[in-house]
């Protein structure tokens, strides 16, 4: 039967809400995006903070559910800055009240959708809290479109040393960082839409297919062909 993902908007601007299901004996990669996710194992409710390399995969299968947050949004609404989670996973219950946690464990237990109760739980957050920092979205939005990050700190007005401070409580880390994560899933979206590695890799942003491989061992761990499956 093989993993089966499915993902939509979400109505919490710039969010993306998922299900994935991943047969017993297989692995699916998790790769760096930029991005945080409030996650629901089925069991318990995590926070999964922004990858600098490729999540650790198991072989128990499983059902999974999530609310994925655009670069710089989550940490307001999380009431955490995004370098304290870095790489990791951990309980929301290590971040939030241990009663209102539970209460809404048992809310994302009890519903139909799991992925849409996390939708809602992020909504009513949002709805409570500051909204993210728009000058470091502002950073992430034109560094998504291939924009250099001299020119993303000149347009948010911010100098160099300013910029990577605001960018590790916001991204996680440095903006250099950023946008090689965000070029790499630009390329490689590239090459799901069917163009060569070496015409993904110019179109994305890297000098050449070889930077395009670089960037792939960096920070997935793997290869163009490994990951892809063909040559």
């Amino acid at each position: 039967m093989g993993d089966s993902y499915e993902e939509r908007a979400s109505r919490l601007h710039g969010a993306k809400v998922w299900s994935l299901t991943v047969e017993p004996g297989t692995v699916h990669p998790v790769l760096p995006d930029g991005c945080m996710d409030l996650l629901w194992s089925g069991e318990r409710l995590l926070v999964a903070g922004p990858d600098t390399r490729t999540a650790p995969a198991t072989g128990t299968g499983g059902s999974w559910a999530g609310i994925r947050f655009a670069p710089g949004a989550a940490p307001a609404l999380l009431g955490v800055p995004a370098d304290a989670l870095r790489d990791l996973r951990v309980p929301l219950a290590a971040l939030w009240p241990g009663h209102s946690v539970r209460r809404l464990t048992e809310r994302v237990a009890e519903a139909a959708e799991p992925a849409a109760a996390l939708e809602d739980i992020a909504l009513d957050r949002a709805a409570r809290t500051e909204p993210p920092d728009p000058v470091m979205r502002a950073v992430a939005a034109r560094l998504e479109a291939g924009g250099s990050v001299a020119d993303a700190a000149h347009s948010a007005g911010l100098g160099t040393r300013q910029l990577h401070r605001r960018s590790l409580t916001a991204f996680g880390y440095g903006p250099k960082t950023l946008a090689r994560v965000l070029r790499l899933q630009r390329a490689l979206a590239l090459v799901r839409s069917g163009l060569p590695y070496a015409d993904a890799a110019l179109a994305a942003g890297c000098a050449d297919q070889a930077h395009l491989a670089r960037d792939m061992r960096d920070l997935a761990g793997t290869t163009l062909t490994a990951y892809f499956g063909r040559p």
